[in-house]
């Protein structure tokens, strides 16, 4: 008998992968937790159903959430991360020295536990010195701050259930306050190409410019999120990432990436004239 992993894209669009077992579930106060092994993405974890990280392309979310911003402005120090549970994002900002501060806030404590166990290539810096882990929800814990973060990663789900708050425009406005006057804030800014995640990338992208003089989107290749043609967001009080970006001294901290490099930094700026449309409406 064989076992399969669906998840639906569109009302008429599925997303199919074979599994060798089913082998974790649980009930969080939040959401569904599952963990499968497959032949083709090895071990990968499913939110309610939803594709979240596999072993095969988790290099590409976590490098390109990261290495954007690092290389824009090499002198960040201080860095909050939003959501993130599988522990992908820290473990990149890890790899940088000279970051001092990296305060990681998940609301769902049974996320990051079942990745520490069954996900090690994501969650294995978790336990950094320089790692702060705060079980809570982020929409508070921002609340209030002022000049306390060089970079925020809002490493989130899709706008619904928990991630849904880390769409809102006070959200964006307590995201400001807290960052320094260099400071940047990534976003996870869903896909243009199926029209649920378009929706959603234009109501994003129309919060974050309200509240930031510089806001610019930038894409990658996700093989395994709807559509495979993912965003994120990049938005900051001074700093513009092409004029900005120092390739440089990125070069001098010496990091080996499976997928963001100096060339693609310039290139992932560069949208499809049918996504440039759809941000300006």
């Amino acid at each position: 008998m064989e076992l399969w992993y669906t998840e639906k894209h569109t009302d008429t669009v599925d997303f199919s992968i074979k599994v060798k077992k089913h082998f974790y579930s649980e009930e969080s106060p939040f959401q569904t937790i599952d963990f499968f092994e497959s032949e083709e993405f090895g071990t990968f974890f499913t939110l309610d159903g939803l594709m979240m990280v596999n072993e095969k392309d988790e290099f590409v979310y976590h490098d390109m959430i990261t290495h954007v911003a690092m290389a824009t402005n090499p002198e960040i120090k201080r860095v909050l991360v939003i959501g993130g549970g599988d522990g992908g994002t820290v473990r990149e900002l890890t790899r940088y020295a000279h970051i001092e501060k990296i305060d990681m806030v998940e609301i769902d404590e049974m996320v990051v536990r079942a990745c520490e166990k069954y996900l090690p290539i994501t969650a294995s810096k978790l336990t950094d010195p320089r790692v702060s882990l705060y079980f809570e929800d982020g929409l508070k814990f921002i609340e209030g701050k002022e000049n306390v973060y060089d970079l925020i990663l809002v490493d989130s789900t899709d706008p619904i259930g928990p991630g849904e708050g880390l769409f809102s425009e006070a959200f964006y406005k307590d995201c400001y306050a807290a960052l320094s006057p260099n400071g940047i804030l990534i976003n996870q800014h869903e896909s243009p190409y199926y029209p649920n995640y378009a929706r959603e990338m234009k109501r994003s992208h129309s919060k974050i410019e309200k509240i930031f003089p510089i806001s610019k989107v930038y894409q990658f290749h996700m093989p395994t999120y709807p559509s495979g043609h993912w965003l994120f967001g990049f938005a900051s009080k001074t700093l513009d990432p092409i004029k900005d970006f120092n390739p440089e001294k990125w070069a001098s901290f010496g990091l080996e990436t499976k997928y963001y490099n100096t060339d693609l930094h310039v290139g992932c700026f560069a949208l499809p004239t049918f996504v440039k449309k759809m941000l300006e409406e």
